[in-house]
């Protein structure tokens, strides 16, 4: 198994951008890739931002932001941005068709050599990899938000994926200092199974009027030392994101529990997707 020494992060968004400077913190040569230069500029700009915080705070020294922005590239060429990758982390919205149109482009552009990974935190990896023409070098790297702080990362193995990739993306995983799980190929794995089903419960009882979102989230987190709520961690995620996820749990596992909620559709609908829109379960304009 080739070392990994060069990573291309494929999308710049609220999960690409930290994927990209984590791994470049961590040492590696890092190639942020967007459709569009004003995409790329503003998840680097999200980098910087985070470093800068992160020095304000102590948790960074001023050396490692220079350090990290010089180890990044930033691309609009697909192309150019996987040419000598030997890990290409695909980091694009939850949207499953597209997935697999950036997917196959990847797996052609890639070097034979490559591992392909998806940061999908619900779709089956056992689909997608049959989408490639390297099944056994494909699985899932799921990370969560913020990537800079959240410690998990989820290493998925589908049914066709090497297992010496999986030790691979272990050992990835670690070295960006975080701590990794291994998760057999199942509809929102680990996370997001458990995750979605917390979440849609307590928007249920929103709805019911069994309290506000407050106080929801107060009893998880004081009753159950939970560091967030499960409403104010949906605002976080994008209730968009977490409607996408919840329509494809019912549909894969037939499960009740995974039934989106009225409020949730209806937020939705009205353009209230959480933070990223000032607005959701909780008011986020300050």
């Amino acid at each position: 198994m080739a070392a990994i020494r060069r990573v291309a992060v494929i999308g710049a968004g609220t999960m690409g951008h930290g994927i990209a400077q984590v791994a470049a913190m961590a040492g590696y040569r890092v190639a942020l890739q967007d459709t569009t230069e004003e995409l790329v500029q503003r998840g680097l700009d999200r980098i910087r931002q985070n470093l800068d915080e992160g020095i304000l705070r102590g948790k960074v020294q001023f050396e490692t932001k220079a350090d990290t922005l010089a180890r990044l590239s930033t691309h609009t060429d697909l192309a150019e941005a996987v040419r000598d990758a030997d890990l290409v982390i695909e980091a694009i919205p939850e949207k499953f068709d597209l997935k697999v149109e950036v997917l196959h482009r990847i797996d052609t552009l890639a070097p034979a050599h490559a591992i392909v990974a998806t940061n999908t935190s619900s779709f089956s990896i056992t689909d997608l990899q049959q989408t490639t023409n390297r099944p056994g070098r494909f699985l899932g790297i799921h990370f969560f938000n913020p990537v800079h702080i959240m410690k998990l990362v989820e290493v998925i193995r589908g049914r066709q994926t090497d297992e010496r990739v999986v030790e691979a993306a272990v050992a990835f995983s670690e070295r960006l200092g975080k701590e990794p799980i291994v998760v057999n190929d199942s509809p929102g794995f680990a996370s997001s199974r458990l995750g979605i089903a917390l979440g849609l419960e307590a928007m249920r009882m929103v709805e019911e009027g069994v309290a506000s979102p407050e106080a929801i989230d107060k009893a998880m987190e004081l009753g159950y030392r939970h560091p967030m709520g499960p409403l104010r961690l949906s605002d976080l995620v994008g209730l968009d994101v977490r409607l996408d996820i919840a329509n494809y749990l019912y549909e894969a596992l037939g499960s009740e529990r995974f039934k989106p909620p009225e409020i949730l559709k209806r937020l939705v609908a009205e353009g209230k997707l959480g933070r990223k829109t000032g607005q959701g379960f909780y008011s986020w304009e300050e």
